[in-house]
């Protein structure tokens, strides 16, 4: 059990049968009374957001999350099927949960899945990705209004932009929390 003192931002707590984590953290003590502690909670099943304001002598359940490596497996329009490493269960996210994810999602590519309970609410990457350029034009020496990069397609579908002299079928690094290109791979 977590106490009033216990509140920061990004705590994870459980809050009317689901789970919520602290997006913002106000501590606030009147010159009478007990301290106040004004948090903003959002669900991170449906993404709602809540203010609340507690007192000091509050308590609070910690969220009963888990986090699992799982194998992507494939998509039908807009569910993703993962499968877990261990046991071999397959587990479905929506289009909605997996949001801009689903631009770094290869076929078996591990990454994690955090449940709540049996259910599966949201998806973690890693940080970097190496993908495969499947569509770049040729840069012209003097396309200089864009500065020197280029617009090129991953295998996902996904665009970016790189250095002129990335090339269709050349692997690259993306960053997954900024989408931008890091660098080519080495083979």
């Amino acid at each position: 059990m977590y106490n009033a003192a216990d509140l920061k931002k990004g705590l994870k707590i459980q809050f009317d049968g689901e789970p919520y984590i602290i997006i913002d953290f106000q501590f606030s003590k009147p010159g009478k009374g007990q301290s106040l502690y004004r948090c903003k909670l959002k669900n991170m099943i449906n993404d709602t957001i809540v203010d609340r304001t507690y007192r000091s002598g509050d308590t609070f359940e910690p969220a009963n999350l888990e986090e699992r490596k799982m194998q992507y497996l494939y998509n039908q329009e807009d569910e993703f099927f993962f499968m877990d490493l261990d046991n071999y269960e397959q587990s479905m996210l929506t289009g909605e949960q997996i949001g801009e994810a689903k631009n770094y999602l290869t076929d078996n590519r591990e990454v994690n899945i955090l449940f709540f309970g049996k259910r599966p609410i949201g998806i973690t990457l890693p940080n970097f990705v190496d993908m495969t350029v499947t569509r770049a034009d040729p840069w012209v020496k003097g396309d200089s209004a864009t500065g020197d990069s280029k617009p090129v397609t991953v295998e996902t579908g996904y665009s970016l932009r790189v250095p002129p002299f990335i090339e269709e079928g050349t692997k690259i690094t993306i960053d997954t929390r900024t989408g931008q290109y890091v660098s080519r791979v080495k083979e």
